[in-house]
């Protein structure tokens, strides 16, 4: 099963991302998985609408929800110059946030591939059977990083 559409570069327009992906997790029975796929999903989205595209609303940023190996896809793809993903993905030092939407991205992920020269994100997610421990580790990275522990 899969479901493709087509945003224009516009940050408004992630709710409509939001809406589709909800629906489509309904469909294949995956709501306990939603947060996680709704906070990659958008934070792809948001990537390509203002990274990717630089908010023109001529380009358009499409999207491609579907099924794989036991889980669900989310393709992300922009009209944009792209750029070298292999600078992202570790946690951002300092003071910088370059890079941190991929490092969630990354994260809350099983399976993260860029090509096209960094214009298209292919994100996959186990939802069949995570393994907790997998899934607490994630949670302790992502909250270390956004609400790191007072020394």
């Amino acid at each position: 099963m899969t479901e493709s559409f087509v945003i224009q570069s516009d940050i408004a327009n992630l709710s409509q991302v939001e809406e589709r992906l909800f629906h489509f997790c309904r469909l294949c029975n995956v709501g306990s998985y939603y947060s996680a796929l709704q906070v990659a999903t958008l934070q792809a989205a948001e990537n390509a609408i203002l990274h990717g595209n630089h908010s023109d609303p001529a380009k358009a940023v499409s999207l491609t929800f579907g099924t794989c190996r036991g889980g669900l896809f989310v393709e992300v793809s922009d009209q944009g110059q792209g750029f070298d993903h292999s600078q992202f993905g570790d946690l951002p030092t300092g003071e910088s946030t370059r890079g941190e939407g991929i490092f969630v991205m990354h994260q809350l992920s099983d399976r993260m591939t860029f090509s096209e020269g960094g214009r298209v994100v292919r994100m996959e997610f186990d939802v069949n059977g995570i393994d907790p421990a997998d899934a607490l580790q994630r949670i302790a990275v992502l909250e270390g990083h956004f609400h790191p522990v007072a020394a």
